[in-house]
């Protein structure tokens, strides 16, 4: 989220609630930890490597010498106010460089239409486009190109031959005045014959910008958790929930200046084929909100963030091809 695309206008007291205390993540995660260490005692099982997530990662890879394509399409929409409406697509070719070790190329590109929906109902485009700066009162509509991304994800443990399954994530992006470098701990448990996955990823992401004239400064820091659960309850088909809670400093920690939170919690769906798979989320804002040091004023209403990097609803369906030698493991 960039601060320059936000009001700075003084708060009202009106538009700032203060929801439900923080340790409510705790009861909203407590359910997927409870079913994680209980988990740690069942055997190793079968193997699989489609993703069963829209936003969580477990550490299931591409085998050696595979090679796949995915297409992800993301839908952000409904503010506070107005209109808005943010679609963010993703066009990957991943490869397994070895059976534990995975290399990703990436195009990120969207489109964004707002009108009134920022804080004080004043327009302000989607975070991807925080680079742009309309009027208070434009119809705006923007198609471009954001970033190419690099992504490298090594998986120290597996769950098939270890009672937890561990990874470690980094992708670099680099686009139109930002770059951004996110680093994932991946832990993954899968058993009762690989029909039960169970996954947590914990996100560490600076994000730098030039805010022209000038040089490439921390803009924020990203700090994110992510559970995810799902059953094979039939033959190729799965289905599961995610939650989500996002948090943004304005340092290089995730304890100081502390910016903005959210939380997210939906049904996931996945079909896997033997050559190809199809995944999708959808995700609603919980209204937990709180309100921090720098909080944008007027970003937080109803209990919900409504800053630029944040919406009431997401959607995320990813459509994935399998190359190379054999089909899924």
């Amino acid at each position: 989220m960039d601060r320059k695309g936000s009001s700075q206008r003084p708060t009202d007291a009106n538009h700032l609630q203060v929801g439900v205390p923080r340790f409510a993540l705790d009861l909203l995660a407590a359910p997927l930890l409870a079913l994680l260490v209980l988990s740690l005692f069942a055997p190793p099982l079968a193997r699989a490597d489609e993703p069963v997530f829209g936003f969580t990662y477990t550490t299931d890879l591409l085998p050696k010498g595979k090679i796949e394509l995915e297409q992800w399409s993301t839908t952000r929409f409904t503010k506070a106010t107005g209109n808005f409406w943010l679609q963010e697509n993703r066009t990957e070719f991943s490869y397994g460089v070895t059976d534990r070790f995975q290399l990703s190329l990436y195009q990120d590109y969207s489109s964004n239409s707002a009108f009134h929906n920022g804080p004080f109902a004043a327009t302000a485009p989607g975070e991807p486009f925080s680079f742009d700066s309309p009027g208070p009162d434009v119809h705006y509509h923007y198609t471009a190109y954001i970033s190419t991304d690099v992504e490298a994800i090594y998986r120290l443990l597996s769950p098939y031959t270890h009672f937890l399954g561990v990874a470690v994530y980094s992708e670099n992006r680099a686009g139109r005045d930002f770059f951004e470098t996110e680093n994932r701990l991946l832990l993954q448990k899968t058993f009762r014959d690989d029909r039960l996955i169970l996954a947590m990823n914990f996100t560490y992401a600076p994000e730098l910008r030039n805010q022209r004239p000038g040089p490439l400064v921390l803009n924020e820091t990203d700090m994110n958790l992510d559970y995810g659960a799902s059953y094979r309850f039939r033959r190729n088909w799965s289905v599961g929930v995610e939650a989500l809670n996002e948090r943004e400093f304005a340092s290089w920690s995730f304890w100081r200046h502390e910016i903005n939170d959210a939380y997210f919690f939906g049904p996931a769906i996945h079909y896997g084929g033997k050559r190809f798979f199809v995944t999708a989320t959808f995700v609603e804002q919980l209204p937990w909100a709180t309100t921090h040091s720098s909080t944008v004023p007027g970003a937080i209403v109803g209990g919900r963030d409504y800053d630029n990097d944040f919406e009431r609803y997401r959607v995320r369906i990813k459509v994935g091809w399998y190359f190379g030698a054999g089909a899924r493991q």
